[in-house]
């Protein structure tokens, strides 16, 4: 049990990717007062939290009434972590130089989402609240990930003058590689299910 917390917060957390999305929150902030800079992502991480919360207990609802089944979520998830993994080891140029022009303060978009509850972040909680009936460990996991989130994110600024760029984005390639590893399995585990398991 203890392992297999530990791994839904590490594979929140890194889709989650609080290290890779230091830049562009900074860039997103950069027209908010200082003083304010600190709600602005609480409260984008409490409503990310919300979010992935609602995805724990409409997530068998949700599959019924789409009428997907557990093997074709978790092939779909597997792909998109994936992907989203292949992004983190082999960036997108000039994805660092992004320098949104808001003026405003954000709220909810892009933050919250996608930034923070993006698509595969919703459907891996989705997918786990389906193959585990007991939804206190998925809770407790999404709960330890965005505090942990919210954290990394607090100090991006100071994280960001000790790393500076290049030492965020190795870190954020050696999580890459780790998704990686867990995408393959995801996929694994959804084919088996769908073509070896008879569901």
């Amino acid at each position: 049990m203890p392992g297999e917390f530990l791994a839904m917060v590490l594979m929140l957390l890194i889709l989650l990717d609080p290290l890779g999305n230091i830049p562009l929150l900074l860039s997103l902030l950069k027209g908010v007062a200082p003083v304010r800079r600190g709600r602005v992502i609480l409260r984008e991480n409490g409503i990310a939290a919300l979010l992935l919360l609602t995805f724990v207990f409409i997530g068998d609802w949700l599959l019924s009434a789409l009428r997907l089944s557990p093997a074709a979520l978790e092939i779909t998830s597997g792909l998109i972590l994936f992907m989203i993994a292949v992004r983190m080891v082999f960036p997108m140029p000039g994805r660092d130089d992004e320098e949104p022009d808001r003026a405003t303060e954000p709220l909810i978009v892009p933050i919250a989402i996608p930034m923070i509850a993006g698509p595969a972040a919703l459907a891996t909680v989705l997918l786990a609240s389906r193959h585990d009936p007991k939804t206190s460990m998925l809770v407790g996991a999404i709960l330890v990930a965005i505090a942990l989130n919210t954290a990394i994110l607090l100090a991006g600024e100071r994280l960001a003058q000790l790393f500076g760029r290049p030492g965020l984005a190795a870190m954020e390639r050696l999580m890459g590689l780790v998704l990686t590893t867990m995408a393959v399995q995801m996929l694994i585990s959804g084919i088996r299910r769908a073509f070896f398991d008879g569901t």
